[in-house]
């Protein structure tokens, strides 16, 4: 595969699945101590990464969950926010300015933060309540931040008694096996990444969509990747709001990416998928059903359609950043002048 070390991936996400043992006693103590709340507040991309976790978190169980804007929440507040919440702060550095500013914003108000950080010696993970630091880089921070959060998710909903301690060991059991299964999912796909990027590398635009827990991918690919990495303007738009304007924007030439997970959100994204051919011929379906995942069941492939998508995706940056001749390192503003 074009500039992929395979080891380094395997070792990256399973130190990150390693954790799932002490997230869970974590997260148990936080509950049994009076955990009333959760805040996923991470800034940038990160954040958006938190949101398939925050969604299974708000659809299963009545323990108020709340994913907002880090710098909003500094400037509004939040009645919530307060001595028996739990918070939680992911950052690849470890250093985001805004990050580090909101970790210290919930500190002052009483309450506990988790953070979750690619590197140790840094302010978040030294000034965090609890911090699990796990080395992870832009290439490989989708899968490990998506899983962690998964498993933060995950035991949460066992600690509040939404599911069996014997039903959560059997879901980590089976995403353990991802690393390996997630390098296969990307040898299948490399053709199709390479295929993929030779169409597109001269695309200046793209409308991007999604449900369920492939809609923040479709928004983190947009926005992280394709226009801050790529420079490429896009427009990602969920599949339920696509009949409500942004249908408009398609004529023929025009390129729609369209990610489906396997949720009970698909229909939404089937709904466009068969309507958008008659418009454009330049409409992509990335399917995460599409996958072998061996050993993982329909109930836990639901729960990471997102994972899947951001590692195929993967392969068609890596495509893309040598046929466009422009890097995913390179940059004109960001953490390169002040703003």
């Amino acid at each position: 595969m074009l500039n992929f070390d395979e080891n380094r991936f395997v070792r990256i996400q399973s130190d990150a699945l390693a954790l799932a043992g002490p997230i869970h006693e974590t997260v148990g103590a936080l509950v049994l101590q009076g955990a009333k709340n959760l805040y996923f507040l991470g800034a940038g991309g990160v954040g958006v990464l938190m949101q398939p976790a925050a969604q299974l978190l708000q659809r299963s169980t009545s323990f108020p969950v709340f994913l907002t804007q880090a710098a909003e929440l500094q400037l509004t507040d939040s009645v919530n926010l307060g001595a028996q919440s739990i918070v939680v702060i992911p950052s690849v550095s470890g250093t985001t300015k805004e990050a580090v500013e909101i970790l210290e914003f919930s500190q002052a108000k009483g309450a506990t933060v988790i953070t979750l950080t690619g590197h140790a010696d840094t302010p978040l993970a030294l000034q965090a309540d609890h911090n699990f630091t796990t080395f992870t880089a832009d290439d490989t921070s989708s899968e490990s931040f998506y899983l962690q959060s998964l498993m933060l998710a995950l035991s949460l909903l066992c600690h509040v008694g939404e599911c069996t301690e014997a039903d959560y060991r059997v879901i980590i059991a089976q995403l353990s096996t991802l690393p390996t299964s997630l390098v296969e999912v990307k040898r299948s796909f490399e053709a199709d990444a390479a295929l993929l990027a030779a169409e597109i590398k001269n695309d200046e635009y793209h409308i991007i969509t999604g449900a369920g827990s492939t809609w923040p991918e479709a928004w983190y690919y947009s926005t992280c990747i394709l226009e801050e990495m790529q420079w490429i303007r896009t427009r990602p738009v969920h599949a339920s709001d696509f009949f409500h304007g942004t249908l408009e924007l398609l004529e023929e030439g025009v390129s729609l990416l369209v990610f489906k997970g396997e949720d009970s959100t698909r229909a939404l994204v089937e709904r466009i998928e068969a309507w958008a051919p008659t418009v454009s011929s330049r409409v992509r379906v990335i399917d995460a059903a599409e996958f072998d995942l061996p050993g993982v069941s329909d109930e836990v492939r639901g729960l990471i359609s997102h994972v899947l998508i951001a590692t195929v995706l993967e392969r068609l940056s890596a495509h893309l950043e040598v046929l466009r001749d422009h890097p995913l390192t390179t940059r004109r503003y960001y953490k390169r002048v002040s703003y």
